[in-house]
């Protein structure tokens, strides 16, 4: 009997697109992994007008901000690479503005995580103009994440609009 030996590479992506893929896809992931941390902490926090309403709706988000996290992460490791997402990770490299802890009023929590919404979104904005000639399979992730955190910053802004 001969034994055979079979080797499966991790991903049909080339070694060099799967590393340029993963420079774009690390920081959405770490800032998404922030935003939902972020969120939570906002939802527990809110006071004031509409609680409820917000309350409600930043849950949303967060659920929205782990599951894109899942979705660009997945990529990266279905392209055969490691993803770093630690908690200390995710504190020490994302760019998100820093929120005020404890209670606060309603106003306050959706213009904080609005701001959230912003900063992450610039970190996806590039990933998608970067992946079009990288790898257009991510960037087709990243213009999912974009639509979505559009839509929950119109959910959010939508309470304090004027």
């Amino acid at each position: 009997m001969t034994n055979i030996t079979v080797t499966v590479p991790t991903s049909s992506t080339s070694p060099d697109v799967a590393a340029a893929t993963a420079q774009f896809l690390a920081p959405v992931v770490i800032n998404l992994q922030a935003l939902a941390v972020n969120g939570k902490q906002a939802h527990w926090h809110v006071r004031g007008a509409n609680f409820i309403g917000v309350h409600e709706l930043l849950d949303h988000v967060v659920d929205h901000a782990q599951d894109w996290a899942d979705l660009a992460a997945e990529r990266v490791v279905a392209l055969g690479l490691p993803l770093d997402a630690r908690i200390e990770t995710v504190a020490s490299k994302t760019v998100l503005p820093t929120m005020e802890p404890g209670f606060q009023k309603s106003e306050y929590m959706i213009a904080a995580m609005v701001a959230q919404i912003d900063a992450t979104l610039v970190g996806v904005k590039k990933a998608i103009t970067e992946l079009s000639d990288i790898d257009p399979t991510s960037q087709d992730v990243v213009i999912e994440i974009a639509r979505g955190l559009e839509k929950s910053r119109w959910f959010l802004s939508a309470h304090i609009a004027e």
